[in-house]
């Protein structure tokens, strides 16, 4: 449910209003607007009867939000969340933002020069896995905190923030320690224990969408992060599994604008591992942004004939420059229309 104060509204109505709502036994969270604002209560479970609010001085209008995500619609919070990260801001409104690097860190040697090349390429952040959940038990894990020491290192030389994955509860102040952002992986996008704990830091958290779920099941698992307090949340679109076999997963672009007008939060697009093969990664990072995604994260290896994992998916530097300098020429194209071709025409 959501309570809209009218623009007279004062502290004195907003707080009877706050407390009516906990007397029912549930929680009142106020969201001030530039004109009016507006109370959302959490932790019903149905249909809440209105009649002991609906009439209290300074309620406009109260409305029944029905979706399994509260905090995280639209209805709750109709202007779009910007995340703020090292200086850069995420989401509609501010230039597109490039996360580049390696699927895996390897060594001191290969981050580091990944990280000099793509910083020289003009990404905006640094990317890379240190601790790596794959499919079979035998194959290359990650190195674990050594991989976030060396992306530290990598981020000092460079100047690029970073973000890598977070596997479990007990790794997240680990990894806070060391990332500007920490990931959520598709395989742990209902992690609900360490989508919990990751409600309670006060550092960004990027959110994968689960190579099964729908986009309900999508924003709830933001949901939760929300819920414990963090709202620095920045979803990531990185292809579902469907019946083709020709690409790695399916990158369902559809969902970059229909989340926009769903969610205050900020989408980014993965392309590297929506198709798993080079040669689609440059077309579809260019779609991405067309259809409205405010970033990219793209897997670059200095050497991926040898890399440790997602090699077949991986730019070269050189293919990533290319490609930085055509995303250059698009982003100034879409944007001399005079429009912000990423703002839901809802918002």
């Amino acid at each position: 449910m959501l309570i809209v104060m009218n623009h007279k509204a004062g502290k004195k109505q907003i707080d009877a209003v706050t407390k009516a709502i906990g007397r029912l036994g549930f929680t009142a969270v106020p969201i001030p607007g530039s004109e009016r604002t507006a109370i959302g209560v959490l932790g019903n479970r149905g249909y809440v009867d209105d009649s002991t609010v609906r009439d209290l001085p300074g309620v406009q209008e109260v409305i029944h939000v029905s979706k399994p995500y509260k905090l995280v619609s639209r209805d709750f919070h109709p202007r779009n969340t910007i995340v703020k990260v090292a200086g850069l801001e995420i989401g509609a409104g501010r230039r597109p933002v490039i996360i580049a690097g390696p699927c895996a860190v390897e060594s001191e040697e290969q981050i580091c020069e990944t990280a000099r090349a793509v910083k020289a390429a003009g990404a905006d952040m640094l990317r890379g896995g240190a601790f790596k959940p794959r499919t079979g038990p035998h194959t290359f894990q990650g190195l674990k905190e050594e991989g976030l020491r060396l992306l530290a290192l990598a981020s000092r030389q460079t100047g690029l923030p970073f973000v890598t994955e977070v596997m479990s509860p007990e790794t997240v102040h680990l990894v806070a320690g060391y990332a500007d952002i920490l990931q959520v992986g598709a395989r742990n996008m209902q992690n609900f224990e360490l989508l919990r704990e990751l409600g309670k830091i006060r550092k960004p958290v990027l959110l994968k969408r689960g190579m099964s779920a729908t986009i309900e099941e999508f924003l709830a698992a933001a949901e939760y992060i929300l819920a414990e307090g963090n709202p620095a949340v920045i979803l990531c679109e990185r292809g579902i599994r469907t019946f083709e076999t020709a690409t790695r997963n399916t990158l369902d672009l559809a969902v970059v604008p229909l989340i926009r007008e769903m969610t205050h939060l900020p989408i980014l697009v993965d392309p590297s591992h929506a198709t798993g093969r080079r040669m689609l990664v440059p077309p579809m990072a260019k779609a991405a942004l067309v259809a409205g995604a405010d970033g990219i994260l793209l897997e670059v290896h200095p050497n991926p004939e040898k890399a440790l994992s997602d090699g077949p998916q991986s730019l070269t530097p050189q293919g990533f420059a290319r490609l930085m300098e055509e995303i250059g020429r698009l982003i100034a194209f879409l944007g001399s229309s005079g429009n912000d071709f990423r703002e839901p025409k809802s918002a």
